[in-house]
C-alpha cells in the first residue's frame, strides 16, 4: 500500500476484503517507525458455535499475518474503547461497525421489551453513537473501521429487517463524513470514494 495512513472507512459485502485491507494497513504502520502499536477493537461475539468458531478462526489468521496487532473485544461501549486506545503513536482497527450496530438494535431479550423499554434503548444507542462519532473525530492517531455495505440489495421484508438496514445505511454516512477516506472492497479490491484533501 502506497496510501499515507490516516483515518478510514472500509465499506463492502461479505468476503469483499474489508478487513484484509484492514489488517494491511495495520501491517504498513507498525513496520514504518519503531515505538508503533495497533490494537483492533472486535465487536463480534460467540452467540453460538458456529460465530465462536469464526472468531477463533480470526484471531488465529490475524496472529499470522499481523503478529503485533493487539486485540480488544468490546461489543457496545465502542466510543469509550476509542478514547481508551487511540494515541498518536497507535493506530486503532474497529471490526466490525455492522456488529456493534447489531449489538445495540437486536440485544438478548429485545423480542419481550415493551414499547417504553425499546424507546429507552433507541435512546442509548444515539447517545453512543454520538459519542463515537465525536471520539473517532477527537482521535490522536488513525482509525480504520470496517463495515458491511448491505443496502445494495433487494428491500428486505419484515420491518425490523428494513429498520436495521436504515439504521447501517446512517451509521455508514456518519461515519463516512467524519473519516478523510473512504473505501468500498469488492473482490478484494479497493475503489476509493473519498480521498484526504
Amino acid at each position: 500500500m502506497n496510501q499515507a495512513i490516516t483515518t478510514e472507512l472500509i465499506l463492502g459485502g461479505q468476503k469483499s476484503g474489508k478487513s484484509r485491507r484492514a489488517e494491511l494497513i495495520a501491517r504498513d504502520w507498525l513496520a514504518q517507525a519503531p515505538g508503533r502499536d495497533a490494537v483492533l477493537i472486535a465487536t463480534g461475539q460467540p452467540w453460538d458455535e458456529e460465530m465462536q468458531g469464526r472468531i477463533a478462526r480470526h484471531q488465529r489468521e490475524r496472529a499470522e499475518r499481523v503478529p503485533g496487532l493487539a486485540t480488544l473485544e468490546e461489543p457496545r461501549d465502542l466510543a469509550g474503547a476509542l478514547r481508551h486506545r487511540s494515541s498518536a503513536s497507535t493506530l486503532v482497527v474497529v471490526d466490525c461497525l455492522t456488529l456493534w450496530l447489531t449489538n445495540w438494535s437486536m440485544p438478548a431479550g429485545v423480542e419481550g421489551m415493551d414499547a417504553h423499554e425499546r424507546e429507552a434503548l433507541a435512546q442509548a444507542w444515539a447517545s453512543q453513537c454520538q459519542g463515537f462519532i465525536t471520539a473517532l473525530q477527537q482521535a490522536p492517531g488513525p482509525v480504520v473501521l470496517v463495515g458491511n455495505e448491505i443496502g445494495l440489495g433487494v428491500i428486505p421484508l419484515g420491518r425490523e429487517v428494513r429498520a436495521f438496514v436504515d439504521a447501517l445505511g446512517v451509521l455508514n454516512q456518519r461515519v463516512a463524513a467524519a473519516c478523510p477516506r473512504v473505501t468500498l472492497m469488492a473482490a478484494g479490491l479497493p475503489l476509493y470514494l473519498k480521498e484526504p484533501r
